[in-house]
């Protein structure tokens, strides 16, 4: 028997009369044969002789739940939980008001504000006796302790004190003197301008002279009562110390008798009428005095360094500043931001 490279048998083969122990066997190999090609085409395989891939059959897909199903399959719903009321607050922030006594003017400023004396200063003597007012031209030499810087309005400002006694008196009335930042603030008010009431000086407005030297005490006394043959000592501080100075006419006014000489704040005499001392441990004094608001400056521009602390002569005069109490508003008095 030939056997070519197919399975069947090939033409013009002749074979001889079957065995049946051969054919037997032929039978059990196609047998087998054909339950492995059955196998391989289970699984998605070639079978031998290049037959064609038999795929296996998709898988179902996948089924949606029913209603009932998917219903049954949500989560149980929480009890809702109410959560606690939060009451709203409004924080309110205290609203503080600067306050200055009554004979004193509160100046504002982005510094810091403070308060100044509405008029020049005047001094009240305190003794065991009790407490009176003082001569606006008598000095205070060696008796410093007993006096107190007083603040009104009708009383001719004190001169012949110096920038050292000043200061004690300010502190004697829980003040003290005024910085040149302060005073010039003070002078110039919240216009910032020149003069306490405006950028052009206005004669008769202030207690001053302008270039007009006219009814100068010094030598009204001098050639009413020298002291010496040589008249330059008139400028002598000896003589410019005396009481009788502030005595003539044409000198010193009361505090607050020049309406017009005031600003915004309300503030008196700053210009003119006595120089005021301010707080320089060098000495200076500002704002020019009855005869002359020109020659160290105009107006609120006016100022002296040319004596000591400790100097006076009957044209020095002062006024006091102090820190602004702060009231909450709506508080009861004596409420501060310390408290």
């Amino acid at each position: 028997m030939t056997v070519g490279s197919g399975w069947g048998p090939q033409p013009g083969l002749r074979l001889p009369a079957p065995n049946r122990t051969i054919s037997a066997r032929i039978h059990s190999v196609a047998h087998v044969s054909s339950a492995i090609a059955g196998l391989w085409l289970g699984v998605g395989c070639a079978a031998p002789g290049g037959g064609r891939t038999a795929l296996a059959p998709e898988a179902p897909p996948p089924q949606t739940p029913s209603a009932v199903e998917a219903e049954s399959a949500k989560p149980a719903v929480e009890p809702q939980v109410s959560e606690p009321k939060v009451e709203e607050t409004t924080l309110t922030t205290p609203a503080w008001q600067a306050i200055c006594p009554t004979e004193m003017a509160l100046v504002t400023r982005t510094k810091a504000a403070y308060c100044v004396d509405k008029w020049e200063g005047t001094l009240d003597r305190v003794t065991k006796q009790g407490r009176s007012p003082w001569p606006h031209n008598e000095e205070i030499d060696g008796r410093e302790r007993e006096f107190v810087a007083v603040s009104v309005k009708g009383r001719r400002p004190q001169g012949y004190i110096s920038g050292e006694q000043a200061a004690r008196v300010c502190e004697a009335a829980g003040k003290r003197l005024c910085s040149a930042d302060e005073w010039v603030s003070a002078c110039r008010g919240p216009k910032l301008t020149r003069y306490p009431y405006g950028n052009v000086r206005k004669a008769n407005v202030c207690n001053d002279r302008f270039k007009v030297l006219d009814n100068h005490p010094v030598p009204r006394l001098w050639k009413k009562a020298p002291t010496s043959d040589d008249s330059i000592k008139m400028w002598h501080p000896s003589f410019m110390n005396d009481r009788r100075l502030l005595l003539f006419d044409h000198t010193t006014v009361e505090t607050g008798s020049m309406e017009g000489c005031t600003n915004d704040y309300g503030v008196y005499d700053m210009v003119g009428n006595l120089h005021e001392w301010v707080s320089d441990a060098e000495g200076t004094f500002r704002g020019g005095f009855f005869m002359d608001t020109f020659q160290n400056g105009q107006g609120c521009d006016y100022r002296t360094t040319g004596h000591g602390f400790e100097y006076h002569d009957y044209s020095t005069g002062f006024r006091c500043c102090a820190d602004a109490d702060w009231k909450e508003l709506g508080a009861p008095s004596g409420v501060s931001p310390e408290n």
